[in-house]
């Protein structure tokens, strides 16, 4: 029978990825993550995990300092597991997509969260609340969860219960069906908002390495940097953020931008129509997927020359691209009666301070404005600085279009996602991710490899401080900061990352 046999590979895949002994070490670093969630830094009060560990007397300052160390002590063991199944590493019979199915130590990694609260982020019950809302009859585009107080919008961080929705409408509508599918229970629809993002996961997964081999990229590296990398495995599966359904789609609509085959007659070398609208489907999660669509055409039609007709016919496709991603995106945000609300919302992310290199630089210089006393209102330095990060952002944007597109297009949308994530007024891990999982596809050097699990590193130390701070443990933060720095150097200061195909 064709399903046992398949379900018996599976089963040996997972046996065989659990046998590797660096597997077994990140799996415990996400049970212990999982474990140090249920702390007072990130459980809402409301929540039924928060009244039981009430009653037993278990929200006191022993427990958050717990907590704090337990967390601690799950990142660096994930960390320390990632860096050593890295391609070119020692640990050679455990290279995972070679040796060892990448997706089952997706899977064995993953598990732990499952069940978990959300982690290192509250945007999962801000779903639940959106999905309250619409299940009374109020579009989240007009109105924040405090406009229905009770148990949903208690558990909505207070700095988002007055903002309203700047998501996408089916990720609205997939944040309805699951608070039905909940019964109605608050707790239970944060948790349930894990399903779109596994699915997401799920997709990345699959199609990463498919795309890389499209390109002539090393799949192996694909694997190991954009599926197994830790932010992934804790923003995507653990904070349940509907970015990993968006990227789903979009690695979707690439891998299938790039099929050749007679078997789709008119479409065989224009599978980038279909690409596209896929890309409409991953905008209606989250807008940043247009992005994308200026890309598809190329990976099928290259820019090779700056002749009037050929840069015509290049604009042409571009433009039908971008226009079937709209028009999909336009016909689902009707079909669900919700409109086109989200571009009141557009500025809601940046509403709190984060890492935000254009946002930071403009609190540095407002604090000089401010003692000078030139600004009455306090923020223009920061509004300007944000202006001028988003102005930066389309000029980079605008220019990889002209140059890097016109070859490598899948090169595109890694930097361009960078670019966009980095220069934005707020700036999360998992924004990171979008080009992350895209930077595979863009052959980099290992220098720039090097550089970028540095900067995975930073940012999870920054989730850890932020977490530690919160159970008023930053010096366990702090601490953590020290200890993942000697791993980093371990692993990354003399080694080579192989990124070659192959290798």
């Amino acid at each position: 029978m064709p399903g046992i046999k398949l379900r018996t590979r599976v089963a040996a895949d997972i046996a065989a990825a659990w046998r590797a002994r660096f597997v077994k070490r990140g799996f415990l670093g996400t049970v212990l993550i999982a474990l140090g969630s249920i702390s007072a830094a990130y459980l809402p009060r409301s929540t039924p995990i928060w009244r039981w560990l009430d009653r037993l007397s278990m929200t006191g300052m022993p427990f958050r300092i717990l907590g704090t160390l337990v967390t601690m002590t799950g990142l660096l063991l994930l960390v320390d597991a990632w860096l050593r199944l890295r391609p070119g590493s020692k640990a050679s019979k455990e290279q995972p997509y070679r040796n060892i199915k990448h997706w089952a130590v997706l899977l064995i990694w993953s598990a732990p969260f499952l069940l978990a609260p959300p982690i290192f982020s509250h945007d999962a019950y801000s779903y639940a609340a959106q999905g309250w809302q619409l299940v009374n009859g109020i579009s989240p585009y007009d109105a924040g969860p405090a406009v229905l107080p009770g148990p949903f919008a208690d558990q909505v961080a207070w700095v988002w219960r007055n903002t309203t929705a700047p998501y996408g409408p089916l990720s609205l509508r997939i944040q309805h069906l699951l608070v039905l599918l909940s019964g109605g229970q608050p707790y239970l629809a944060a948790v349930l908002q894990r399903i779109p993002a596994l699915i997401g996961v799920a997709m990345i997964s699959a199609f990463t390495p498919r795309v890389s081999r499209q390109v002539g990229a090393n799949p192996a590296f694909a694997a190991w940097f954009a599926v197994l990398n830790p932010l992934l495995v804790i923003d995507f599966v653990g904070g349940a953020h509907n970015d990993s359904l968006m990227m789903g789609l979009v690695v979707l609509a690439v891998w299938v931008a790039g099929l050749k085959s007679r078997t789709f007659g008119l479409l065989a070398n224009n599978m980038w129509l279909l690409g596209a609208a896929v890309i409409g489907v991953s905008a209606a999660i989250k807008q940043p997927a247009f992005l994308v669509a200026y890309a598809l055409p190329l990976i099928s039609k290259r820019w090779t020359s700056w002749r009037a007709r050929h840069v015509a016919v290049i604009a042409t496709r571009a433009l039908i691209s971008l226009g079937i991603a709209i028009g999909v995106f336009a016909l689902i945000s009707l079909a669900t009666r919700l409109g086109f609300g989200w571009l009141e919302a557009v500025n809601v992310p940046g509403r709190v301070i984060t890492v935000a290199p254009f946002t930071l630089a403009g609190q540095v210089v407002q604090i000089f404005v401010d003692m000078l006393g030139i600004d009455p209102t306090g923020r223009a330095a920061v509004h300007y600085a944000r202006s001028l990060g988003i102005a930066v952002a389309a000029a980079i944007v605008a220019c990889l279009a002209l140059s890097v597109a016109r070859k490598k297009p899948r090169a595109f949308i890694a930097w361009g996602y960078l670019a966009a994530a980095i220069c934005a007024p707020a700036l999360r891990s998992w924004y990171i991710l979008w080009g992350w999982i895209a930077l595979p596809w863009a052959k980099p050097s290992p220098k720039a490899v090097k550089i970028a699990c540095w900067f995975t590193l930073v940012l999870l130390c920054y989730d850890g401080i932020n977490m530690a701070w919160r159970n008023d443990s930053t010096a366990l933060g702090i601490a953590l900061i020290g200890v993942i720095w000697l791993i980093a150097r371990r692993h990354l200061l003399k080694n080579r990352i192989s990124t070659e195909d192959g290798a």
